[in-house]
């Protein structure tokens, strides 16, 4: 199952914010790191279970390949973390998070 997510964490963040945002990719079950500074949990593209992200000009967005049960969970996880190491709401903007 492919799922995608965008978030409202937007491009124009502080790098002070940017950097957090790493310590919580880092954070996340499945982290396997950077390759061509895009960040992978689980595996790569070509793996059956994949999740990357990729900063848009709409904010983070994330791409899965993976059970839609275990995303459910993944990303709201990601999401409670990045709460408090942001000290703001993340959530989908479709959902009113700005």
């Amino acid at each position: 199952m492919h799922h995608h997510c965008n978030l409202n964490i937007r491009y124009d963040l502080p790098h002070e914010q940017w950097e957090k945002v790493a310590e919580v990719y880092q954070a996340m079950p499945g982290w396997i790191g950077y390759m061509d500074n895009i960040p992978y949990w689980f595996g790569q593209e070509a793996d059956e279970m994949t999740i990357s992200a990729s900063v848009e000009p709409s904010g983070l967005s994330l791409y899965a390949r993976m059970e839609a049960d275990e995303w459910k969970v993944w990303i709201e996880t990601f999401k409670a973390k990045a709460t408090q190491a942001l000290g703001f709401e993340v959530g989908e903007p479709e959902d009113g998070f700005v």
